[in-house]
C-alpha cells in the first residue's frame, strides 16, 4: 500500500466525515472567501474562521489536481512545488501531485525570493504552486522561474503572470487518473533547515511516506477516533509525518494557524483534540500562560487530550515535569528525527518510558541505531560519539550532490551530525550537535548539558549556550538567556551563583540577556547566534584589555 492508497481506502470507508479542518483566528478580514468545493461553515465574529472537508472532496479535490497536472504534460520524474501556509488545500494539492506520478516539493515559506529560486532550480521543479502571502516574493523573480516552469495561483485575484488554481482545477475530473506508484519510486524532495549555507535538497521515496505513515500510527496508537492538532508548518517533516498517522486510520485532523496558548486550548476545547504535537516555545508558553494566570484551564474543555509529544529539538526534562504536574492525566511522548530519516520517530521515546525523561529513546518502528567514534567505529555503552541511524524512511539521496550523500550515507547508516550516547537500559541520550561541542582548552562541553540545567532556573524562559572565541582557551561557553516575564530583575551575578551547582568547567564564562531566536520548526538558530554575538566578544574583550 503507498500513501495514495490509504487515501483512496478513507475515501472509500468514511466518504462524509471530516478528514481536515483549517482554524485561523486572523482570517475574518478574508470571510468573503467561498472557496466552492469546500464547506465554509460560518462564524460570528467573536469566532475563527473555519473551514472544513470530507475525505470524500480531499481525495476529488486530490484528483482534480492530478488530472490537472496529467493534462500539462506533467509525468514521472517531473516536479510539483509548494509554497503555502498551511491551509485546507494544502494536502489536497500534495496528494494530487503525488497521484499524477510527479515528486512534491514543499518549500519553507519564510524563504526570500532567492531561496525561493534557488530551491526550485535545485529541486527542477517544472510547477510552482504559491498562495497569495507569496505574490511579492515570487513577483520579482518570474523572469527567472517562469522559464519552462508553470505557475498556480492559489487564492483570489490571481495575479496576472500567474493560473488561478481554483479555475483550473474546477474544469478538471474528480476521477482518480490511478497511476501506479511502487515504493522506490521518488515521491518526495523536502529541503534541510539551510543554517550552513543554502539548503540541500533530500530526496524521499515511496516507501519513505508510508513508513512514517506507519511508524506514527504505531508508535502514539492513533485510531480512528482520534484527533489530532497540527500547528507547525506542513512544508517541514516533522509536521506533515506526524499528520499522517491520522490519514492510516482515517482520523481528524485540525489545522491551525496560531500558536498563542489561548488559540491553542480553545481550538483543543472546541475540535475536540486528543493528540497535539507542540514545539518546546509552545509549551513553554501554555505553562507560562497558566502560570501568571492569563488562560484559566477551567475554562476549556480538555478531559479527552490525551497525548502531547515534542520533537524537532532537545527537550529539557524540567519542562515536561512541568506539564505533567498541570496535565498528570496526559500521556508524553519525545519525537527524534530529521528530514533526512523523512521526519519524527527514528529515535523515540514512547509514552510508557515517561521515567526515561530526558532520553531521546529507543530505535522506532523498522529503524536500527548505533554510536560511533570518528573512525565509524561502534562506541561502548556510556560513551558519547556519533548517532548513526538505519531504516525503511532513509532518503535516497541529497539531490544532485553525490559528494554530499556520500558523506552521510555510509554503508546504508545515515550519520545525523548529533553527538549522543547510549545508556546501559538501552536508552538513547543527545547530548549534542556535533558542530556545536564547544572545544574549551582541550575539553569538550556539550551545550544542550548546560540549557538543560538553566532551564530549571524558575525566572528562564529559553536559554540557548554557544561558544565564544578565546585566544587562551580556544572556546569559552555563553549563556542567551531569556527571561520569563516579571523577572526582568535577575542579574548576571543571580545567574552565576545559580550555575556553582554545575562542574566548575561547564559555568557559562558570559551571561547574554536576549531572545533567544528559534527557526519556525523550534530549533535555536545557533549560527545566527554565534554570528551575532562573536565578533562582538572580540571587540569588547579588546576594549577591555
Amino acid at each position: 500500500m503507498t500513501i495514495v492508497d490509504m487515501l483512496r481506502k478513507n475515501a472509500e470507508l468514511y466518504p462524509s466525515e471530516v478528514a481536515l479542518v483549517e482554524v485561523n483566528p486572523q482570517r475574518h478580514e478574508n470571510r468573503h472567501i467561498t472557496w466552492r468545493e469546500y464547506e465554509l461553515v460560518e462564524t460570528t465574529d467573536d469566532e475563527p474562521f473555519r473551514r472544513e472537508m470530507s475525505w470524500r472532496v480531499f481525495d476529488e479535490k486530490a484528483n482534480r489536481f492530478a488530472n490537472l497536472l496529467l493534462s500539462r504534460g506533467i509525468r514521472r520524474d517531473d516536479r510539483v512545488a509548494i509554497l503555502l501556509y498551511n491551509c485546507i488545500e494544502w494536502l489536497p494539492i500534495y496528494f494530487g501531485a503525488l497521484k499524477s506520478g510527479a515528486t512534491v516539493v514543499p518549500l519553507n515559506f519564510r524563504y526570500s525570493s532567492d531561496e525561493i529560486r534557488y530551491c526550485v532550480e535545485k529541486s527542477d521543479a517544472d510547477i510552482l504552486v504559491f498562495g497569495p502571502e507569496f505574490i511579492g516574493r515570487v513577483e520579482g523573480i518570474v523572469p527567472q522561474v517562469q522559464k519552462g516552469r508553470l505557475l498556480f495561483y492559489v487564492g483570489d485575484d490571481c495575479p496576472t503572470w500567474a493560473e488561478s488554481y481554483q479555475e483550473l482545477v474546477g474544469l478538471c475530473s474528480s476521477a482518480d487518473p490511478m497511476v501506479p506508484l511502487s515504493a522506490d519510486e521518488d515521491a518526495a524532495i523536502y529541503f534541510s533547515s539551510g543554517t550552513t549555507g543554502f539548503p540541500k535538497a533530500i530526496l524521499h521515496h515511496h516507501e519513505s511516506l508510508t513508513q512514517a505513515a506507519i511508524m506514527e500510527q504505531k508508535h502514539h496508537g492513533q485510531t480512528h477516533d482520534d484527533v489530532f492538532l497540527c500547528i507547525p508548518p506542513l512544508y517541514h517533516t516533522g509536521a506533515i509525518m506526524h499528520w499522517m498517522g491520522s490519514l492510516a486510520v482515517g482520523g481528524r485532523g485540525i489545522l491551525l494557524r496560531g500558536v498563542c496558548p489561548k488559540t491553542i486550548l480553545e481550538t483543543v476545547s472546541s475540535e475536540r483534540c486528543t493528540i497535539v504535537w507542540l514545539l518546546v516555545p509552545w509549551a513553554q508558553d501554555i505553562l507560562l500562560a497558566i502560570e501568571q494566570g492569563t488562560v484559566t484551564l477551567s475554562d476549556y474543555r480538555l478531559g479527552q487530550w490525551r497525548l502531547m509529544h515534542i520533537g524537532a529539538q532537545p527537550v529539557p526534562k524540567s519542562l515536561v515535569r512541568r506539564w505533567l504536574k498541570v496535565f498528570p492525566n496526559q500521556r508524553y511522548d519525545t519525537n527524534y528525527g530529521l528530514s533526512e530519516s523523512c521526519g519524527p520517530g527514528c529515535v523515540h521515546l514512547g509514552v510508557e518510558n515517561v521515567g526515561h525523561v530526558g532520553a531521546i529513546g529507543v530505535p522506532g518502528y523498522r529503524w536500527a541505531c548505533k554510536v560511533v567514534d570518528e573512525t565509524g567505529a561502534k562506541v561502548a555503552r556510556g560513551e558519547v560519539g556519533e548517532l548513526c541511524v538505519k531504516g525503511p524512511g532513509l532518503m535516497e539521496c541529497y539531490y544532485k550532490d553525490p559528494e554530499a550523500t556520500a558523506e552521510i550515507l555510509v554503508d546504508g547508516w545515515l550519520h545525523t551530525g548529533d553527538m549522543a550516547r547510549q545508556d546501559e537500559d538501552g536508552f538513547y541520550w543527545l547530548v549534542d550537535r556535533k558542530k556545536d561541542v564547544i572545544v574549551m582548552g582541550g575539553e569538550n562541553l556539550y551545550p544542550v548539558q548546560i540549557e538543560d540545567f538553566l532551564a530549571s532556573n524558575p525566572a528562564i524562559q529559553d536559554v540557548a549556550v554557544i561558544g565564544l572565541p578565546d585566544e587562551r582557551l580556544g572556546e569559552i561557553p555563553a549563556a542567551i538567556i531569556e527571561l520569563k516575564p516579571g523577572h526582568e530583575g535577575t542579574a548576571e551575578k543571580d545567574i552565576d551563583e545559580f550555575c556553582l551547582a554545575l562542574p566548575r568547567y561547564k559555568r557559562p564564562r558570559r551571561v547574554i540577556f536576549a531572545e533567544v531566536p528559534r527557526n519556525p520548526t523550534g530549533k535555536i538558530e545557533k549560527p545566527l547566534l554565534r554570528e551575532r554575538y562573536g565578533a562582538a566578544h572580540l571587540v569588547d574583550r579588546e576594549n577591555r584589555a
